[in-house]
């Protein structure tokens, strides 16, 4: 079982504002997520309080101690929180997808370059670093533009539901493909279209690598407020070592303290 790290007051109190934990800055429309999710730079979609980093459920709930229960079907907030993911996908102004790790996460703009530094796949290494099925269903996604699930998994050709859904995660984890509509009638699907499609600009930008590991750092420290051993990198997908040169950076320029190994406090949080 995870070690549970207990945090000072000041620092559940500035997350609770920038995370939207309290009842007066809680999510309710698609236009709130939105901002939300500007605010934060990065944000889960249904994760709850047993896991770290900024949710757009928790955000719903408005407060810190929010779990979600066994039944989610039947929750009025866990609902609500899936309603607005959807409306927020439909109208694309902020990046959503399953990233590093397998992690459905929402971005905000500013930050797509910065990720795509880090996990994006450009053309010229598609046949190195992609699947033959991925490569398949961006082929086909590439020729089509926006197609749904089944379509784009019977013009791709493969037959094994598990590989076609393994290839859609590498997909979207290489900053390649994002879902962008989803329909329930007459059956459930997801609409897909290629990530430069919706964000071009963004996805055009190179970064250098060290650039975007501070800029991911950022974003994640300015809304917590201190960081302990091993949490930005379960928030971001980055990895440990990754994590720790994204925080040093911060210390470099000033933005931030370093209070021991792994723990990272933002200069604009209260008692620093």
């Amino acid at each position: 079982m995870p070690r549970v790290v207990t945090l000072p007051p000041e620092i559940e109190d500035h997350r609770d504002h920038h995370w939207r934990r309290e009842g007066s800055r809680l999510v309710q429309t698609a236009a709130d997520a939105e901002r939300f999710v500007e605010e934060v730079g990065m944000a889960a979609c249904l994760t709850d309080a047993r896991r770290p980093g900024p949710s757009l459920y928790v955000a719903v709930c408005g407060r810190r101690d929010a779990v979600l229960p066994r039944n989610v079907q039947t929750d009025h907030e866990a609902s609500h929180a899936w309603v607005l993911k959807d409306e927020v996908i439909a109208r694309g102004r902020v990046y959503y997808a399953k990233l590093a790790r397998g992690k459905a996460m929402f971005l905000a703009p500013r930050l797509v370059p910065h990720f795509n530094a880090v996990w994006g796949v450009r053309r010229a290494d598609e046949a190195s670093r992609l699947s033959p099925a991925a490569r398949q269903i961006l082929k086909v996604l590439r020729r089509e533009w926006e197609m749904a699930s089944a379509d784009l998994r019977s013009d791709a050709g493969i037959a094994d539901r598990a590989a076609f859904t393994r290839a859609m995660d590498e997909l979207q984890a290489a900053m390649l493909m994002v879902p962008c509509a989803v329909y329930y009638q007459p059956k459930f699907t997801y609409i897909w279209t290629l990530a430069i499609a919706r964000f071009p600009d963004q996805l055009r930008k190179r970064v250098n690598l060290a650039v975007a590991r501070k800029e991911i750092a950022r974003a994640f420290l300015a809304g917590a407020g201190l960081t302990v051993p091993g949490e930005l990198a379960r928030v971001s997908g980055l990895t440990r070592p990754e994590a720790g040169l994204g925080n040093r950076a911060l210390v470099a320029e000033g933005s931030a303290v370093m209070e021991g190994p792994g723990r990272y406090r933002w200069k604009g949080a209260e008692g620093c």
